[in-house]
């Protein structure tokens, strides 16, 4: 392998590259500094026109906190899927069509939206699309489990935390429309109420097909699966892999 021939030349190389990085990883900060100090209000400006000076923004840390983490997770599961193995899987054009029109109409929504600041509006597309693609991420899953008639392989562990996350979703909005005596926080921010709803809706129907419907099942594909991977065992192991037989 080449090596430097010029300690100076290496130690400026390394040096130069560094340097680079952190004014790159600083440039992002600047921005954050002063959005932070201005601190503009001019999306909870159009959510007090629109419900009232006197309602509380239906917004909490919590909901911050998930998006974040829900991003940060797909972008490590989108990592995962372009560096695994996965066989002769690929995305089907199905869903690069509804991937697609989802980006597109985000997209044409934003320039309409800057162009005369309806930021309020916009937000609410954002949670329509939402909504949406939840639906249409539910709903291969339990058309398979239909057409299997079993839910082996599928992890329940994960609906049961949804679900549960789902309803103490709307037990914080109950908690809030109580304190403040209102309910416009139901509506005021629909999308949460909407994808909430339609997470616990699935996540029942999930729920039903595993602990009800196909419950000890296995599908069919799984068991010829296993007797397969047994024949491929078995051929693989030769007869001088085997142990000698004692004379009697």
């Amino acid at each position: 392998m080449a090596s430097w021939n010029s300690v100076p030349l290496n130690v400026t190389y390394e040096f130069l590259g560094w340097f680079a990085f952190v004014s790159w990883s600083v440039s992002f900060y600047p921005q954050v500094i002063l959005n932070f100090r201005r601190k503009s209000s001019a999306i909870q400006k159009q959510y007090f026109d629109k419900y009232g000076y006197e309602e509380m923004i239906p917004v909490a840390a919590n909901d911050v906190a998930f998006s974040i983490h829900a991003v940060l997770l797909t972008a490590i599961t989108l990592f995962q899927i372009a560096i695994y193995e996965r066989g002769s899987q690929k995305v089907s054009k199905i869903s690069v069509g509804i991937v697609s029109v989802a980006w597109l109409t985000a997209a044409v929504c934003f320039f309409v939206a800057l162009s005369n600041h309806s930021w309020l509006w916009l937000l609410s597309i954002f949670n329509s699309i939402q909504v949406v693609m939840t639906i249409v991420k539910y709903i291969p899953q339990a058309i398979m489990n239909f057409v299997r008639k079993s839910t082996d392989g599928f992890s329940i562990g994960n609906i049961l935390l949804d679900f549960s996350g789902g309803i103490a979703n709307y037990g914080q909005m109950v908690v809030q429309s109580i304190d403040q005596n209102s309910w416009i926080n139901f509506y005021g921010n629909i999308g949460k109420v909407l994808l909430s709803l339609v997470s616990v809706f699935f996540d029942i129907i999930f729920i039903i097909q595993h602990y009800v419907l196909y419950r000890g099942q296995k599908s069919s594909k799984a068991v010829n699966t296993t007797e397969h991977e047994d024949q491929i065992r078995e051929h693989l192991v030769r007869p001088s892999d085997q142990l000698p037989q004692e004379n009697v």
